[in-house]
């Protein structure tokens, strides 16, 4: 999944969030704000002290050290709304470094005191997922969690996303947008795993159309695998093509991609040979 772009939507509405837990604290202009939008209240802190501890650990970009200072903070002010907000900054660090078992760790101390924040729950999903292996003992265990966490999330991204008020529905939607293709894209990939392909395509298809703008190059190629194992394969020849489109050669999901095209062109009646001109 490609993480990253979801996690600069986010960091746009957080960063407006934490300058009304700014104003909050100091108790500025209170009448001068517009209602926030349907949703969570955005986390505000109450005290100035708080604001100030909480801007030093969230400026943290080492994870380990950001961790501990999340920890410091929760112990200083252990009823502070920040809280999950420092974990998600953390959890968003390790995620960045590619530490799954941290991302998991700290995502989950988030999801201890917000159980139903859309995007702690696909972003551990999303790890279960994609890093479950065949010989874990505990496989099914982890699977069943993700796949309910995914649903979870699709369920909570309307009413317990935390928005802040003026902020442009165009980034609303995108943000909202891209939880729902992660999600989608969480249950599509568990269909895969277990090889029902007719249920990973369309949820895998319903990931895509969440957020169309910028469709994520393994969802696509996993929707031409779904389809070509139905058998459907100008379906699938033109979800390879597409893959192909957004991968570079060479690199891991370019090379699947590129194989999976030239699979079908041989299946595909009158395909344009991939070095022939379509």
């Amino acid at each position: 999944m490609k993480q990253l772009a979801m996690i600069g939507a986010v960091l746009v509405l957080t960063t407006w969030s934490f300058a009304q837990a700014d104003k909050a604290a100091t108790q500025t202009q209170p009448a001068a704000q517009a209602a926030a939008p349907a949703g969570k209240r955005p986390p505000q802190a109450k005290t100035q002290a708080e604001f100030e501890a909480y801007k030093t650990a969230n400026a943290l970009t080492d994870a380990a050290a950001q961790e501990k200072a999340a920890d410091d903070f929760a112990a200083k002010f252990p009823d502070s709304e920040l809280r999950v907000v420092l974990w998600k900054a953390v959890m968003r660090n390790y995620q960045r470094t590619g530490n799954s078992d941290k991302t998991v760790e700290t995502a989950r101390k988030g999801l201890a005191l917000d159980g139903d924040d859309p995007e702690l729950l696909v972003t551990v999903a999303g790890e279960l997922a994609e890093k479950t292996r065949d010989t874990d003992l505990d496989k099914d265990q982890r699977l069943d969690e993700a796949m309910k966490m995914a649903q979870k999330a699709l369920q909570t991204v309307d009413t317990d996303v935390a928005i802040p008020a003026n902020t442009p529905q165009e980034q609303i939607d995108a943000y909202k947008g891209q939880l729902r293709s992660f999600a989608y894209s969480i249950i599509g990939t568990l269909e895969f795993k277990k090889d029902n392909f007719a249920g990973a395509e369309a949820d895998l298809r319903k990931s895509i159309d969440a957020y169309p703008s910028q469709p994520d190059p393994v969802v696509v190629l996993r929707l031409a695998i779904s389809l070509d194992r139905q058998s459907k394969y100008p379906e699938a020849l033109k979800e390879a093509n597409h893959a192909v489109e957004l991968t570079q050669d060479g690199t891991g999901a370019g090379k699947l991609a590129r194989q999976e095209r030239d699979r079908l062109t041989q299946l595909v009646p009158g395909a344009a040979k991939p070095d022939q001109p379509k």
